[in-house]
């Protein structure tokens, strides 16, 4: 008779799965709390004409240190990597907490990106390399639910410390999670293994992740600036810049679906997007447009993170029944969920609350179904091998694109704006291009096999 599976909560993984989940707790409140909290910080530091930086330096410095780091753990092992990122993350915080000034605030927030970023690529390979198979769909569903929860949380509490203190504590306040995140799992760092790799293409790597990075922040001060001809010029311009690093950075055929892995790859950066960017938007259109008010639209999107975190659960339970057998058709369905809710909402001027919360259930149910089971076949195929390189290619699907769609929908609703269109017509214009990206997603979901993830891992 088998052993039963352990807990990823037995002692032999305690310390590292609440290490992982406190850390993904802390990067996943401070990204929503700087959103609630940063007109506060533009105002008190008179920096309102730099107010789109305080974002756009966070998803900068974060390609970068995900690339980069990726690659130093397959030389070195994430245990230094993940030391470096939790004291940049951490200076970040104190820099924010403790400035005066606007620019200052903008370097701080590159520190913050470029430590998180290294830090969830880190977390990554460790559930890659620490926990067997059968594990891997309980740990990256607590990942998930621990990266959403705060999104139900975080922007009323960043909003009441605001309000009855600081915006200043905010960043205060991530400090301790981050600290016991630290001390729980930098041991068990330390212990992780990976095969040896040689430091070919390091340095072509590093300049190719600054090249990305380049290109990604003039796309999207491009589109920011659209429909103006200086818009058009930078957006191309940046685009054809991140385009070819991004072709040399990913594993070749993603941006082309290729069978397996790359297609894995390229369903969950469309899927994250789609999702992230209608949780944007829909707060905007409900708040805007249909008079909600804001802690409201906040407890309608709330609903998405809700069913995620339930369905991030449960699907580790079918994953053990099945013994991973249905991981792919878990990706499909999810998608194809997705799908149903993103259709619910995308026509705002007939959107009603109850569609609104009925389409963002759907759609969390989806991606609780899709994200953390794309991970987890994502890791079987790595036998061990390139384990940083594939964390940090699954952190950048979920940092990178959502960024690059955000930034697209914004320009569709300006372009929309500049046109004559309403308000309403330019949000669903939105919603209806994270439709075609979710359908192209679906098609991707459909070349992932395990054997086909796995000889091309």
């Amino acid at each position: 008779m088998s052993s039963p599976t352990p807990s990823i909560f037995s002692p032999l993984y305690a310390a590292l799965s609440i290490g992982i989940i406190l850390a993904v707790m802390a990067v996943g409140f401070e990204g929503l709390a700087v959103t609630t909290v940063a007109p506060a910080i533009a105002s008190d530091l008179q920096g309102i004409k730099l107010y789109g930086w305080i974002f756009s330096a966070y998803l900068l410095a974060q390609i970068i240190g995900t690339l980069v780091i990726g690659r130093q753990i397959d030389r070195k092992g994430p245990a230094f990597p993940f030391t470096i990122a939790i004291i940049l993350f951490a200076a970040g915080l104190i820099l924010a907490a403790v400035t005066a000034d606007m620019i200052v605030l903008i370097a701080s927030r590159a520190l913050q990106g470029f430590g998180a970023g290294a830090m969830m690529t880190c977390v990554y390979t460790a559930i890659s390399l620490s926990y067997p198979d059968e594990l891997r769909p309980k740990i990256l569903g607590a990942f998930g639910t621990a990266y959403v929860l705060p999104s139900m949380i975080g922007p009323y509490v960043a909003g009441v410390i605001a309000e009855q203190l600081s915006w200043r504590f905010v960043f205060w306040g991530v400090l301790p999670f981050l600290l016991l995140a630290a001390l729980l799992s930098l041991s068990v760092f330390r212990k992780l293994k990976v095969p040896a790799a040689g430091e070919k293409g390091m340095s072509k790597a590093t300049w190719l992740s600054m090249m990305l990075a380049l290109g990604t922040g003039l796309f999207l001060s491009g589109v920011g600036m659209l429909p103006q001809a200086m818009g058009v010029a930078l957006s191309l311009i940046g685009l054809v810049l991140f385009i070819l690093p991004l072709r040399k950075l990913l594993p070749a055929g993603t941006l082309s679906f290729r069978f397996g892995l790359p297609s894995l790859l390229a369903s969950r950066g469309l899927f994250f997007a789609a999702y992230a960017s209608t949780q944007n938007f829909l707060v905007l259109a409900l708040t805007d447009t249909k008079g909600v008010t804001a802690d409201m639209a906040g407890l309608i999107v709330a609903s998405a993170a809700l069913s995620w975190c339930a369905v991030s659960y449960m699907q580790s339970g079918w994953d053990a029944a099945d013994q991973g057998r249905g991981r792919h058709k878990r990706i499909v369905t999810g998608v194809l969920l997705m799908i149903v809710g993103i259709s619910i909402v995308v026509w705002i001027p007939t959107l009603t609350i109850a569609a609104a919360v009925a389409g963002q259930m759907i759609t969390g149910i989806g991606i609780g179904l899709a994200h953390p089971t794309s991970g987890a076949v994502a890791f079987a195929g790595t036998g061990g091998g390139g384990a940083g390189e594939i964390s940090a290619n699954l952190q950048f699907a979920d940092s990178f694109t959502p960024g690059i769609v955000i930034g697209i929908g914004g320009a569709i609703i300006a372009v929309g704006k500049a046109a004559g269109m309403s308000m309403e017509a330019g949000i669903s214009g939105a919603m209806a291009f994270h439709l075609v990206l979710i359908v192209m997603s679906l098609y991707a979901s459909t070349r992932i096999r395990a054997k086909a993830v796995k000889a091309l891992a």
